[in-house]
């Protein structure tokens, strides 16, 4: 179940929904169901701190203090790119005991950085990669602005300039049209309703929503030059730290998540080879057409999926390459 929009440049070459968006009411899935973005929330975080450097607002060199001055002393060599690289060495919230007793209240972001602001880093900052939410929940909170704040500057700086009238960060509270419902599996019954995450949780990490034409108008921004300036998305583009591989959580398919850039460290991208006759490799969404006609086969696919395989609704981008 998901929407998938397949596009080569400007030319949209698939846009469809797929199975249901609501299985209790089987209403389906539409090009203008909306999902939860999870970690690609990441990519719009680190945009907004490179376009708070371009302004003069911060360096990513200034340690992380400078603006959480509150902070542990552990956390005195960690710096703004550490936090955005995964090299911090602050330990990943989402895999401490007590997260799932976080995970379905409301939770500002000073409530969640207290469950990890005590923990003994995990290494020394900028020694190796390792994955962790705590640093872009900490990026919501070192603005010395408010959560809403730090919401309307996506909004006003993001979302709008670029057209993208679907985006907006997810809330459990607010009336949210053609918003998927999520779902967990209980095999051998079939899918049940997924457990409550609440929004303010993953935040700056993982709580935006948005829609595959939406993204495809994110991606055209982003590396069409109407966002941020030549030096900043070099930045965002260049390796750090080793890339490393996790396993998608739907259908046991791959899924790299590449550290080649500031903000798409903690990305899901998956890349899919095609055979060289243009046949689609099944990637795990139901009903999808055996032979879509596609002249160049390095195109990007952008699925959204509110499957049953999955906790919640998930949006994946991916850049398929021809063998």
């Amino acid at each position: 179940m998901g929407s998938v929009f397949v596009a080569h440049g400007a030319d949209v070459i698939l846009s469809k929904g797929y199975g249901a968006a609501n299985l209790e009411w089987d209403v389906p899935n539409t090009p203008s169901t909306k999902f939860r973005l999870g970690s690609i929330t990441k990519q719009f975080t680190a945009a907004s701190i490179l376009l708070l450097e371009e302004r003069g607002k911060l360096k990513l060199d200034d340690p992380i203090k400078t603006y959480l001055p509150d902070a542990p002393a552990a956390w005195d060599r960690i710096t703004v790119f550490n936090l955005l690289t995964h090299s911090s060495g602050i330990p990943n919230f989402t895999g401490l005991p007590k997260y799932k007793t976080l995970e379905p209240t409301d939770a500002p972001p000073a409530k969640t950085i207290a469950l990890f602001g005590d923990k003994p880093l995990d290494f020394p900052p900028g020694e190796k990669m390792s994955y962790s939410n705590s640093g872009y929940i900490l990026f919501g909170s070192s603005s010395r602005r408010s959560a809403a704040a730090a919401m309307r500057f996506v909004q006003d700086n993001i979302f709008t300039p670029l057209g993208m009238n679907d985006s907006r960060y997810g809330s459990n509270s607010a009336i949210i049209a053609h918003r998927a419902a999520g779902y967990s599996p209980s095999p051998p019954h079939g899918p049940v309703n997924a457990g409550c995450i609440h929004m303010s949780v993953p935040y700056a990490a993982g709580g935006l929503d948005s829609t595959t034409a939406d993204l495809l108008r994110w991606e055209q921004g982003l590396f069409g030059g109407n966002l941020l300036s030549p030096a900043s998305l070099q930045k965002m583009l260049t390796p750090f730290k080793n890339d490393y591989q996790a396993a998608n959580p739907g259908g046991g398919v791959a899924v790299l998540y590449a550290n080649r850039a500031v903000g798409a460290a903690s990305t899901p991208t998956l890349t899919v080879t095609l055979p060289a006759d243009g046949t689609w490799v099944d990637f795990g969404l139901a009903g999808l057409p055996g032979k879509p006609s596609v002249d160049d086969l390095d195109c990007l696919l952008v699925a959204a999926s509110g499957a049953a395989n999955l906790t919640v609704p998930l949006m994946v981008r991916i850049r398929i390459s021809s063998s």
